[in-house]
């Protein structure tokens, strides 16, 4: 599994922001469209919500990446 560690500018970031920002698409509306597909869990949990605010501490999984958010 492949590990990303993101650190947060500010107080939260956007879910299908985090996807593009963190490498894993190529823009907001293709990190949409893998969050609409059931794809993505936040802690544990299949997350459906595009905009969803992911803050500090927080673990994004997609597929085999794991994206943990860490404060700057």
């Amino acid at each position: 599994m492949q590990r990303i560690e993101f650190p947060l500018e500010g107080e939260y970031v956007e879910l299908n922001q985090l996807l593009k920002l963190a490498g894993l698409c190529d823009s907001g509306g293709a990190g949409k469209q893998i969050v609409a597909s059931g794809a993505v869990t936040v802690d544990g949990d299949v997350e459906l919500r595009k905009t969803c605010k992911i803050r500090a501490g927080q673990l994004v999984r997609v597929a085999d990446v794991e994206i943990h958010v860490v404060a700057r």
